[in-house]
């Protein structure tokens, strides 16, 4: 508990700073290192150590996918990077079928899935950053995805009896559940309100509101996801990049989901009229 506190001590301000006060392409680039990073250790984590091959064309399409975003040009790049990502996998498969080290359709899909489709959604950071007020919008998704994370947490600690999904997080309680849903819609508008106090800016908060309600539901419903996939390969996390939390993956799991929730949500009921 105390590691993972120290690093999110460090590595909170610093999220912070790359969405709040740098440009955009500083959020592309360390999107893209997420994506990559959180694409091979999905792969490492289903597939073990064979077919190194398939874990760094994953890499290298996840990495390439946000940087599309940023130049907005996702509806070029993105078949691009899905056809020749699925061609070389195809090419694998066809290529190794037979042998020990054969590729599966399971593997084929699997490797799309982290390469190409997460990839996709995490983008959605990107494309609320370019948005007018994205300095903002952006600040959206986190809010969400951190302080539901934690009012779950320290609620489940409280009162939490009742387990929620025990087969796939033994830990998460239904109150837990709740306390979260609670938490990230009072962060969500704890932001507006700021907003409002200091500056111009018009918020409206029942649009706040609805992005914390389904922000949060996606939010857990991230999380609950790869913890299905962890439970089912049988492994603890996806990595031990980052101190106390695990795998970058264990860290912005949710946010594959939350983040193109919110953006959704953002364009079409806008809640900051900047």
């Amino acid at each position: 508990m105390k590691t993972r506190l120290i690093a999110a001590v460090i590595f909170v301000p610093l999220i912070f700073i790359v969405l709040f006060f740098l440009p955009a392409y500083v959020l592309a680039g360390v999107v893209s290192i997420i994506c990559a990073i959180s694409a091979y250790e999905l792969l490492q984590a289903i597939l073990g150590n064979q077919n190194m091959r398939t874990r760094i064309y994953a890499a290298i399409s996840a990495a390439i996918i946000p940087i599309g975003s940023y130049f907005e040009i996702t509806l070029i790049v993105f078949p691009v990077v899905f056809l020749v990502l699925m061609s070389l996998m195809f090419f694998e498969a066809i290529s190794t079928f037979g042998t020990d080290n054969k590729i599966t359709f399971f593997q084929v899909l699997t490797t799309l899935f982290a390469g190409a489709l997460m990839p996709l959604m995490m983008s959605s950071l990107i494309n609320l950053k370019l948005l007018p007020g994205g300095h903002l919008l952006v600040l959206l998704p986190f809010i969400v995805a951190f302080v539901t994370d934690g009012g779950a947490y320290f609620t489940g600690v409280a009162v939490g009896k009742r387990k929620a999904f025990p087969l796939v997080s033994p830990k998460k309680t239904i109150e837990g559940c709740i306390g979260g849903l609670v938490a990230g819609t009072l962060g969500v508008a704890l932001l507006g309100l700021i907003v409002v106090l200091s500056t111009s800016i018009s918020v409206l908060f029942w649009a706040l509101i609805i992005y914390g309600i389904l922000g949060s539901v996606f939010s857990q419903l991230g999380d609950l996801t790869f913890s299905l996939i962890k439970r089912e390969f049988e492994i603890k996390d996806y990595g031990k990049l980052i101190p106390g939390h695990g795998g970058m993956l264990d860290r912005f799991d949710s946010m594959i989901f939350v983040a193109p929730a919110i953006y959704l949500l953002v364009r079409l009921i806008p809640a900051i009229m900047v």
